[in-house]
């Protein structure tokens, strides 16, 4: 397990790093920062819920509720903060780095989830625990690449962008190990998961595309985009 969660911090952390290096083409790495979210709420997280309400016999309606809780808060507080930083400029710049803060904060969360999700598979068997690692591992990288490029596009300074990208790669480590200490219950986590679905859906689709296009709305940016949805349903397929 712990091997396991050293490799996710180094696949996340990794994929922060990409980020910064090629923050020049900052349009092309949130267009495939969108479509790698795209794809892990459809494709990962979504059927996740759907695998849980039906091994638990959940309410479907539940993680549904969760899941619009999750998208109308995480713009609510958007909002809020957008409108607090309005003597800035009075909405002509659209962007805040809190927003991007925000962000970051939420797949921050997301990666420790994931962290459980391994220390939980190890307690059921070591085949588990490594089926589990593998999945997080290989969509670690683009959790890495999408705080860093959220902080970015947020104008969020070098600095503030680092410390959000190692707390990313540390959090599915400490996820791990938190589950020493106790057991997670499905139906928590099915809200959970909802919650998330729904605030990562928000990112995507109100702050990562808009931005990616308010830069270069060439069809490059859009078939990165493509891309990243691909790259995501071929990850969760292989594992």
């Amino acid at each position: 397990m712990i091997i396991a969660a050293a490799l996710t911090f180094l696949s996340t952390l990794l994929g922060g790093l990409t980020s910064i290096k090629y923050k020049h083409r900052l349009n092309i790495i949130l267009g495939f920062t969108a479509g790698v979210i795209i794809g892990l709420v459809a494709f990962d997280i979504l059927p996740e819920i759907f695998e849980l309400v039906e091994q638990n016999h959940i309410d479907i309606m539940l993680p549904m509720l969760a899941f619009v809780v999750g998208l109308l808060l995480l713009h609510i507080a958007e909002k809020a903060l957008l409108i607090h930083g309005s003597q800035e400029g009075s909405y002509k710049e659209h962007k805040h780095p809190s927003v991007g803060i925000l962000s970051a904060l939420a797949l921050i969360a997301h990666s420790f989830l994931d962290g459980v999700g391994i220390g939980l598979g190890f307690q059921i068997s070591p085949g588990v625990g490594v089926v589990i690692a593998i999945a997080v591992i290989g969509h670690d990288f683009a959790d890495g690449l999408n705080t860093g490029s959220l902080m970015l596009a947020s104008r969020n300074n070098r600095r503030k962008t680092l410390i959000m990208i190692f707390l990313d790669a540390i959090a599915p480590v400490l996820g791990a190990l938190s589950t020493l200490l106790f057991k997670f219950s499905n139906p928590w986590l099915v809200l959970y998961l909802g919650f998330f679905a729904g605030s990562l859906l928000y990112i995507s689709l109100g702050d990562v595309l808009p931005e990616a296009h308010s830069k270069d709305s060439s069809y490059k940016t859009i078939a990165m985009t493509i891309i990243g949805v691909i790259f995501i349903y071929f990850v969760t397929q292989l594992v």
